[in-house]
């Protein structure tokens, strides 16, 4: 038996949506697009997630996964990391910034067993502010950039697009996860 049906399985559900790929060119309009999926984010993953019980929030999207609670909270923890580094890009020259240990920060004790709501609230006004900075940048804004240790030097326009993709990636974690389980 081969392993690439179960390979293949795996990466869909790792990537439900796909890696991430922007387009080549990044305009006014595909900016406009990605901050209305920031804008969204928080409501839309409060749904998914607003009717669900302690036994299926602690259930992995995927075997060896995170649970939907520690996704929930890992999206929090990232956002408010992105929201920081295009505040440090907006107010410094090509900043490097400091890259943090996700699945060891989805270990600890919060990312496990707090209340999602805390991270929902979080989310909600994280956004609220990040969206009304990313409205207010020009097109000079965007081209700033920031030097990340693993990925070398990213575009606020690239960076705009990469966390609207991680929010849209993991929501399809949970909304997927839902599905297959028929909540």
């Amino acid at each position: 038996m081969s392993n690439i049906p179960e390979q293949a399985d795996l990466d869909n559900l790792r990537y439900p949506i796909g890696k991430y790929c922007p387009p080549e060119v990044i305009d006014k309009d595909q900016r406009a697009l990605w901050i209305r999926e920031l804008d969204d984010l928080p409501g839309r993953l409060r749904r998914e997630v607003v009717d669900l019980d302690d036994p299926h929030l602690d259930t992995p999207y995927r075997e060896g996964g995170w649970t939907a609670r520690q996704v929930v909270h890992h999206v929090a923890d990232s956002h408010i990391n992105s929201y920081a580094r295009f505040r440090l890009a907006l107010t410094e020259d090509t900043p490097a910034i400091k890259a943090y240990e996700e699945a060891a920060w989805a270990e600890l004790k919060d990312a496990k067993s707090a209340q999602v709501e805390l991270s929902l609230v979080l989310l909600d006004a994280l956004h609220r502010r990040w969206v009304i900075l990313l409205r207010s940048m020009t097109d000079a804004d965007f081209a700033r950039s920031f030097v990340h240790p693993q990925l070398g030097e990213l575009t606020l326009a690239f960076a705009l697009g990469l966390y609207a993709w991680h929010g849209q990636h993991h929501l399809a974690h949970v909304s997927n996860l839902r599905a297959r389980s028929r909540w």
